[in-house]
């Protein structure tokens, strides 16, 4: 499957999810985005800090595959949203969705997606 209908895809599975985009290894995103009707909650140049922090603790989170196993995905709750994050390959796919998700189930069907 290619980029960007996977990040397509994931968009698809839950009208919850706001973003959905695939992040390189210099923390530039490269595919997806954001959902029609739901607007960004930071500006441009604060997305690009995320996306750079987010590619450097992936990088990070790699020290201690050897002795824990490789991370499967990542999450953040926080106050206005939770922010998932999975390893693609070499790139990190970014996901944020609405705090009243399931998020016990939601990242099991993006890694679903992710290995088909």
């Amino acid at each position: 499957m290619d980029k960007d209908e996977l990040c397509k895809k994931i968009l698809e599975l839950e009208p919850l999810i706001r973003f959905s985009g695939l992040i390189n290894t210099n923390g530039r995103l490269i595919a997806g985005g954001m959902k029609p009707g739901f607007e960004s909650l930071e500006d441009a140049r604060d997305d690009e800090m995320m996306y750079m922090e987010l590619v450097l603790r992936a990088k990070m989170r790699r020290e201690f595959d050897k002795v824990l196993g490789p991370v499967k995905f990542a999450m953040s709750y926080r106050d206005k949203l939770i922010i998932m994050s999975f390893p693609v390959n070499e790139n990190i796919l970014l996901i944020s969705v609405e705090k009243e998700i399931d998020f016990s189930k939601l990242p099991f069907k993006i890694l679903e997606l992710i290995n088909h």
